[in-house]
């Protein structure tokens, strides 16, 4: 039997991958990519032959079972999202739990993921934080928020850029406007930046300077 490798590949800049990585993709039977266009640019740079199977949050339920048994039946695979470490607001969890269930091996490779240099960046505390990801779009979201008000350890969300401004705008209301913020855009790549400051101060930021890329926000705890 062979087993799942859970390989993390670059959030932005190709060359924050691992030898390692390059040589599990390499030698697996079979890729098993969120978006295959994405994955491929980055197979191809690398000259990665493997071939691939789409692999993403729509068809992961229906794809489950016979990953399982290709694996069972001696295929070696290899999960990986569009960018960082699967599993993390990523598909990869149902894939993860079912292997395990099946006494199937996973080896998860250190590498890439977005919220680390984010939060150390951010310049509040990290010894202690806790990893929300994406908030509740709808339902759910205010009282996550009402919740999430009286934490005193430092937070972490994932947000897409036209989203960003109004996320603030909540942080704002739930959380106070003088709670730290830091919003990281566009980690490891050309127009990376941080802005630290205020709830209030990164949401007026942000307000006049519409963002676009990739986006970690990191927000201090409750005092």
């Amino acid at each position: 039997m062979s087993k799942l490798y859970i390989v993390p590949t670059p959030i932005g800049n190709l060359k924050d991958i691992t030898f390692r990585a390059i040589d599990v993709l390499k030698a697996a039977d079979l890729i098993l990519a969120e978006d295959t266009r994405t994955s491929g640019k980055l197979l191809k740079h690398y000259k990665v032959s493997t071939p691939m199977q789409s692999h993403h949050m729509h068809n992961e339920h229906k794809t489950v079972e016979s990953i399982i048994q290709k694996i069972k039946s001696g295929t070696s695979v290899a999960l990986v999202s569009d960018a960082g470490t699967p599993a993390i607001s990523d598909p990869g969890f149902l894939l993860t739990r079912a292997c395990i269930e099946n006494n199937i091996e996973v080896d998860c490779l250190p590498g890439a993921t977005a919220f680390v240099p984010a939060l150390v960046n951010s310049g509040l505390p990290n010894d202690k934080f806790v990893f929300e990801g994406f908030l509740p779009v709808k339902k759910g979201r205010q009282t996550r928020l009402l919740l999430l008000a009286e934490e005193n350890r430092t937070m972490v969300f994932y947000e897409s850029p036209h989203k960003l401004v109004k996320t603030l705008g909540h942080f704002c209301a739930y959380f106070g406007e003088d709670r730290p913020v830091s919003v990281s855009r566009e980690l490891t790549k050309l127009y990376e930046e941080t802005i630290r400051g205020t709830a209030k101060e990164v949401l007026d930021y942000y307000t006049n300077k519409p963002p676009k890329g990739e986006i970690v926000i990191v927000v201090g705890g409750k005092k």
